[in-house]
């Protein structure tokens, strides 16, 4: 098999339609190995259309890049209350690839 799959992990905040179903906002993703490129992404946001932008802003960008680019896209484009839980998944995320990497 030529990728991988990880999850990031945050705290939601009240208030939201997800917090009634979930604890915590998961982000995952399916990742080539050899070049970091996320080739699906999902999360546990309450609306399809939430988790639809997740993916859309995550797939086909290369982890090897870091993770600002997407967090900044985050915070210029996702003006909702799971946007600081969004942040926080996605540098879980990229915490778990980094880990990945140093251990292979």
């Amino acid at each position: 098999m030529n990728t991988i799959f990880i999850a990031g992990h945050a705290r939601l905040p009240a208030g939201m339609a997800a917090k009634s179903i979930y604890d915590t906002l998961t982000i995952t993703a399916e990742i080539d190995k050899k070049y970091g490129v996320i080739v699906a992404a999902n999360c546990t946001l309450a609306t399809e259309h939430g988790r639809e932008f997740v993916q859309q802003l995550l797939r086909g960008y290369s982890l090897q890049d870091g993770m600002e680019k997407p967090i900044e896209m985050v915070k210029q484009h996702y003006l909702g209350k799971a946007g600081n839980a969004l942040s926080s998944a996605l540098n879980d995320l990229y915490k778990q690839y980094v880990n990945y990497i140093e251990t292979k």
